[in-house]
């Protein structure tokens, strides 16, 4: 167990404790989640950070990793769907997206295949850390930019996609 395996298993906890804190129904409920929701972010970077730079990087946490920040994502969506801030489809949208990476990633997992992040799924997941933190200040605006977010979400999925195909391709 190393340092940046600690953070992402904190990652995870975290979960349960947005979702409470979420439907507590205390004052600022909301802006509380989000500040769990920040902290997961913030263990994300320092997590691929410490490892880089130490070269701790493990075949665990490479596919940890990734898992607890689509769980978190499906979490915090889900949550402002269930609370009616934001519509179905952009839960389904992401859900579904996010559900295909992580079946992608068990399958390639086994197969010895892994896909790193790009800047397309860092870019990504900094818009959907943005437009939650723009929704505690206006719906409205906080929608926009989760419609951004669900964009660049998709343009990262084929990004993605692509890669496979390419290596996949010049290994036959």
């Amino acid at each position: 167990m190393n340092i940046p395996n600690i953070l992402t298993l904190f990652r995870i906890f975290l979960i349960p404790v947005f979702i409470l804190i979420f439907f507590s129904g205390i004052k600022n409920s909301f802006l509380f989640s989000t500040i769990i929701f920040f902290i997961a972010g913030i263990t994300d970077v320092l997590d691929g950070y410490w490892a880089r730079k130490y070269n701790i990087v493990t075949k665990w946490g490479v596919v940890l990793d990734p898992l607890a920040d689509k769980l978190m994502l499906i979490t915090v969506l889900s949550c402002l769907t269930i609370d009616n801030m934001i519509p179905h489809w952009m839960l389904l949208i992401v859900a579904s997206k996010e559900l295909a990476m992580i079946i992608a990633g068990a399958i390639l997992y086994n197969k010895d295949f892994i896909i790193p992040s790009n800047i397309f799924g860092k870019v990504a997941t900094c818009m959907f850390y943005l437009a939650i933190f723009i929704l505690i200040f206006n719906e409205q605006y906080g929608r926009y930019f989760l419609d951004i977010a669900i964009g660049s979400a998709i343009i990262a999925f084929f990004n993605y996609l692509i890669f496979y195909l390419k290596q996949n391709k010049s290994k036959k």
